[in-house]
C-alpha cells in the first residue's frame, strides 16, 4: 500500500453510522465487452461508438474488462477488497434483444450467476436497472422523448425482476437521467448524439415516468420487504456573488439539476419557476394526468452520484445580462480548486453542501452514496500497482464531507466507490482512469491500487468498531 498516511482515520470513521454500507459500483457497457453474445443486441452506445470522432481514438465497449467472461474472479477481487456491497447494472439489450418481447434466457442467465456469486462471497447485490444502453430499436422508434419507451423500460424492469427478485434486496431504476437526457438529446455529448433541446426535455420526463411505472410495478411484485430508488448525479451550484444575476444563475443551475428530478419525485410537482424558465424558452413538459402521481411513488432509497460543484454568474465578461436570444445569462467560473484528470474541480465541501441541502428539502429520504471517485493519470510501477496518493486523498477528503453532513442531520446510509475497474469511460474512452483496480487492457489484468487498500482498510476499521 501507499507509504503515504492520510491523517484523520479514525475521526472519519466515527462519524459513520453503525451499518453503514462500503461498496463499489459499476455499469454493464463499461465493463461487460460480449456485445454480441448470447443475444445481445446492439445498444445506442454500440451504436454511438461506431459515429467517427464520439469517441476519444475509436475505442468501443466491444471488449471493455471483459467482465462478462471473468464476472467470478472480479467478484472475488471485490470479497478480496472487503466490501460489503456491489451496484452493477442490467445490459437492457443483453437482458431483452431489441427492446421488445420475452426475456432472454441466456441474457438474464448471466445476471442470475452474478447474484449467486455476489451472495456466496457474501457481497449484498445492488442492481441498477438502466445505466444509459437504451436498445438502439427503441431510439430508432424516438428513444426517450417518446414516451412509449417509459412503458418500455417498465417491461424491461420486470423482466429482471422476477427473474432476481427473489434474491436481491435492493433495486435502483435509472442511473443519473440528467445525463441520458441533456448529454444524450441536448448536447449530443453522449448516445444517441443528438442536439434537441425540447426533445431532451420530454426525455426527462419520459425517464421519470419509467421510473415511476417501474416503481409502482415492481412494489406490487415484490415478494418481501425491497428497497427502491432511483440514483441522481446532482451537485451544489454556488453564485458568484450575491448580485441578483448571480444568485439567479445559481438558482437556474440548480432546478435544472437538482430540483427539475427530486421535487417531482418527492413533491409530486415540478418546481414551478423551472417551469417558468423553460415556458421563456418555448419548452413545456409534457405531463399528462396522474404522470406525477406516478412519479411519486414513494422509494426507499435515493442514491447520489457526486464528483464536483460548480460557481454561476449571471453576467457576460462584457457585463452583459441578457443574451442575444434575449434570455438570462448563465456561465460557470472557476472555483480555483485543484483538478481531476477530467479537469473536475475537487470540492469536497459542495459535497456536504448538497447532503445537507437534500436533507433538509426532502426530508426523511434516506441516502446512500452510489458514485463518488476521481479519474488521475495513474503511472504504474513494474508490477502494475499504482501508488495513487491523489486519489486517496479525494477518497478521504469526500468521505470526511458525507461523516460532516451526517454530523448535521444528513440520513446517509452507505458508500459506494467509482469505480472498482478502470473501464470505458463513455466518450473520452479508455483514456480516463477512475478504478480504484488497474486494468491492463492488453492483458486484462486486474492490479488493485493503494486507493482500493486504502478503502479496504477503512471498511475493515469502521466494522471493527
Amino acid at each position: 500500500m501507499s507509504t503515504t498516511s492520510v491523517s484523520g482515520d479514525a475521526e472519519l470513521i466515527a462519524g459513520l453510522p453503525a451499518g453503514f454500507r462500503w461498496g463499489v459500483a459499476t455499469s454493464a457497457y463499461q465493463i461487460e465487452g460480449a456485445v454480441a453474445v448470447d443475444g445481445r443486441t446492439p445498444s445506442i452506445w454500440d451504436t454511438y461508438c461506431r459515429v467517427p470522432g464520439a469517441i476519444d481514438n475509436g475505442d468501443t465497449g466491444d471488449v471493455a474488462c471483459d467482465h462478462y467472461n471473468r464476472m467470478p474472479a472480479d467478484i472475488a477481487l471485490i470479497k478480496e477488497l472487503g466490501f460489503d456491497t456491489y451496484r452493477f447494472s442490467v445490459a437492457w439489450p443483453r437482458v431483452q434483444p431489441r427492446g421488445k418481447g420475452p426475456a432472454n434466457l441466456a441474457g438474464i442467465a448471466f445476471y442470475d450467476r452474478l447474484v449467486d456469486e455476489l451472495l456466496a462471497q457474501g457481497i449484498d447485490p445492488w442492481v441498477t436497472l438502466y445505466h444509459w444502453d437504451l436498445p438502439q430499436e427503441l431510439e430508432d422508434a424516438g428513444g426517450w422523448p417518446v414516451r412509449d419507451t417509459a412503458y418500455r423500460f417498465a417491461d424491461f424492469a420486470m423482466l429482471v425482476f422476477d427473474a432476481l427478485s427473489d434474491r436481491v434486496d435492493t433495486w435502483t431504476t435509472l442511473n443519473e437521467p440528467w445525463c441520458s437526457a441533456m448529454l444524450g438529446y441536448a448536447y449530443g455529448a453522449h448516445a444517441p448524439g443528438r442536439r434537441e433541446y425540447p426533445a431532451a426535455l420530454a426525455a426527462v420526463h419520459h425517464l421519470l415516468l419509467g421510473h415511476g411505472l417501474a416503481t409502482l410495478q415492481m412494489r406490487e411484485a415484490a415478494p418481501r420487504k425491497i428497497d427502491i430508488g432511483i440514483t441522481l448525479n446532482v451537485a451544489t451550484a454556488y453564485p458568484a456573488s450575491d448580485a441578483e444575476p448571480d444568485v439567479d444563475a445559481a438558482r437556474r443551475a440548480d432546478g435544472m439539476g437538482r430540483r427539475i428530478y427530486l421535487d417531482p419525485l418527492v413533491h409530486g410537482q415540478y418546481p414551478a419557476d423551472v417551469v417558468a424558465d423553460l415556458a421563456a424558452e418555448g419548452v413545456v413538459l409534457p405531463v399528462e394526468e396522474g404522470d406525477l402521481e406516478l412519479i411519486s411513488a414513494p422509494i426507499d432509497v435515493l442514491g447520489v452520484n457526486y464528483y464536483f460543484s460548480q460557481k454561476f454568474t449571471g453576467y457576460a465578461e462584457d457585463g452583459r445580462i441578457v443574451g442575444d436570444d434575449g434570455l438570462p445569462i448563465s456561465r460557470t467560473l472557476p472555483l480555483d480548486k485543484p483538478r481531476t484528470a477530467m479537469d473536475w474541480e475537487i470540492v469536497p465541501e459542495g459535497f456536504t453542501d448538497l447532503l445537507v441541502s437534500i436533507a433538509r428539502d426532502y426530508p426523511g429520504l434516506p441516502m446512500v452514496i452510489t458514485e463518488n471517485g476521481s479519474a488521475f493519470d495513474d503511472h504504474p510501477d513494474p508490477t502494475g500497482f499504482v501508488d495513487d496518493t491523489d486519489r486517496v486523498t479525494y477518497f478521504t477528503t469526500h468521505l470526511a464531507a458525507v461523516a460532516a453532513a451526517i454530523q448535521q442531520g444528513a440520513d446517509i446510509r452507505g458508500y459506494l466507490a467509482w469505480s472498482l475497474l478502470d473501464n470505458f469511460e463513455w466518450a473520452y474512452g479508455y483514456a480516463k482512469r477512475f478504478g480504484i483496480v488497474r486494468v491492463d487492457y492488453e492483458s486484462q489484468t486486474r492490479t488493485p491500487k493503494a486507493s482500493a487498500l486504502y478503502l479496504k482498510s477503512l471498511a475493515e476499521q469502521h466494522r471493527s468498531q
